[in-house]
């Protein structure tokens, strides 16, 4: 009987294949670590306050050769005899003798605001600001700007004084929470312009405190870790494409159709390579807004194949044979994965879904948005922890069964015993792995944290954050391809050496017995069959 690769392959190719991936899992940490810029940099602008007496719908330029009339400080004489209203405060992104370029992929804004204390003016409780926002870009400093978004948005306004509110006091300034401001999902475009108003009239901007300045931060992933990203991402997508494609062809040549685990494996090979496709090379050309959206639909399709996997994986070596190759088995590990991702699709949607349309959205912007979001996220984190105890379960039950059969090595001749125990430790090696891989990601997320974003080893720099993701990008793949690779099946026959005569398989019975497996029933591996329940068990 033909098994698969992972039993047949020789300690000896083992042992080199494990080596083989283990310096590529180094080499993918390595290249985000002494390669690859940090992913994202920070700009913070500090926002021009121009004149607007006429209320003119006009775009204000902060610098340059039409720039606009300004007010350094509404403390000057000038600013005295304006309204509030006749402020609007401007800001060009980037800043002069600089370019923003489409390797930027995406842009985020948040904006901070520098509010003096005053005793005839303080912030209100629970207050909420209302913001008149546009923006606008060109391509070149001739050209005239061509307005993008325009919205009126509204933000809970948070902020503390620090010491005691008394006329000594005035002056000092509130700490204010940043509010998120803006979202792009591309950056098209060589230059932005940020116009902003806060309106004021009985009902509108009403106990907002008083305002000095505006600051906006401005945050894209760097072009550089692009360029690494995307090129790792073109390396791996023929490799896995490739090997999924060789696996289904091998599964295709045998006798019996594919198995409920076999068929598992190659969807974990599918969304694998979905999630390899390079489409940011595409992006770098086009004005593709739904950027953002896609890949975290592609990483969500991913995660839920490999939980999916994880279950299905430690099912099919625990069930019995009556139970096995059904997916309705797991309709609850299943639909708990599914109900959970589902969750964070809608929560993903309800965001940058709207930002298709208006990138000042958020959906925190609003009391029972942020109700919503946290009992979304909440109801994901729930799923998500049911989930990995379901799991442990699982992998407990299956070492405990494998325990029980491990039992029955002693009254085998010898040949044999000698085989199963490495077919087991192979098993359980590979269920090691597995377990080593989730960790891994656990503890390069703390480390990201925890990090400052950089080491420094010597004369070099290393960046941590590139690192961590370059290092799990690199991993999963990597794992992917040894599960596929491993758990093909091999063009080897496995024939009984212990010269008894008896079928190799320790659990197979005379075909006359009800408990014969039939061919549709046959498992990919050994450890497959072995380890399920007879039915009268």
């Amino acid at each position: 009987m033909a098994g698969a690769i992972i039993e047949n392959m020789s300690t000896k190719k083992l042992v080199f294949l494990g080596v083989f991936i283990f310096v590529l899992q180094i080499l993918s940490i390595m290249i985000g670590a002494l390669i690859a810029p940090s992913p994202t940099s920070a700009i913070r602008y500090l926002a021009t306050k121009c004149i607007n007496r006429h209320r003119a719908r006009g775009w204000l330029v902060p610098w340059g050769s039409n720039r606009c009339q300004q007010v350094r400080s509404f403390d000057e004489p000038l600013a005295k005899t304006l309204d509030a209203n006749d402020i609007v405060f401007a800001v060009h992104v980037p800043l002069p003798n600089m370019e923003m370029s489409p390797w930027f992929q995406y842009m985020l804004t948040v904006l901070q605001f520098d509010i003096a204390f005053k005793m005839i003016n303080q912030i209100e409780d629970d207050v909420v600001i209302t913001i008149d926002a546009g923006i606008a870009y060109r391509d070149d400093l001739m050209s005239e700007w061509t307005a993008k978004f325009r919205s009126v948005e509204q933000r809970p306004l948070r902020c503390v004084f620090t010491v005691p509110k008394t006329y000594d006091n005035e002056g000092r300034f509130y700490h204010c929470d940043p509010i998120p401001f803006m979202e792009l999902g591309t950056v098209a475009h060589k230059y932005f312009l940020i116009n902003l108003r806060l309106p004021v009239n009985d009902t509108v901007n009403v106990g907002i405190g008083e305002i000095k300045d505006i600051h906006i931060v401005g945050i894209h992933q760097n072009g550089g870790f692009t360029k690494v990203w995307i090129s790792i991402k073109t390396v791996f997508t023929p490799w896995i494409f490739v090997a999924t494609g060789w696996y289904w062809h091998r599964i295709s040549l045998m006798a019996r159709p594919p198995v409920l685990l076999e068929k598992v494996i190659f969807a974990l090979g599918i969304s694998m390579t979905f999630l390899n496709v390079p489409v940011e090379w595409l992006s770098l050309g086009f004005e593709w807004t739904w950027m953002l959206l896609f890949e975290d639909v592609q990483q969500g399709i991913f995660y839920s194949t490999l939980f999916c996997f994880w279950i299905i994986f430690c099912g099919e070596h625990l069930m019995d044979q009556s139970q096995r190759n059904r997916l309705s088995a797991y309709w609850w590990q299943v639909g708990l994965v599914v109900f959970g991702s589902s969750v964070l699709l809608i929560f993903d949607l309800s965001e940058r879904g709207v930002h298709l349309t208006n990138p000042f959205y958020s959906v925190w912007a609003s009391e029972i948005g942020t109700k919503v979001s946290i009992t979304f996220i909440i109801v994901a984190g729930i799923s998500v922890c049911l989930y990995f105890l379901s799991l442990c379960c699982m992998v407990r039950c299956v070492f405990r069964n494998i325990g029980g059969k491990i039992q029955q090595l002693p009254s085998m001749p010898q040949a044999r015993r000698l085989r199963y125990k490495g077919i087991i430790f192979r098993f359980k090696f590979l269920m090691l792995v597995t377990l080593a891989c989730a960790a891994m990601t656990v503890i390069f997320f703390i480390l990201n944290q925890v990090s400052e974003g950089r080491w420094h080893w010597g004369d070099y720099t290393l960046q941590v954050h590139s690192a961590f993701l370059t290092g799990i990008y690199g991993m999963w793949n990597l794992y992917v391809f040894t599960i596929i690779f491993l758990y093909a099946p091999s063009h080897k026959h496995n024939r009984d050496k212990s010269g008894d005569g008896r079928p190799a398989d320790m659990m197979e019975k005379p075909e006359s017995q009800n408990t014969q497996l039939t061919c549709g029933e046959q498992g990919p591996t050994e450890t497959y069959r072995i380890t399920g329940k007879v039915a009268e068990e």
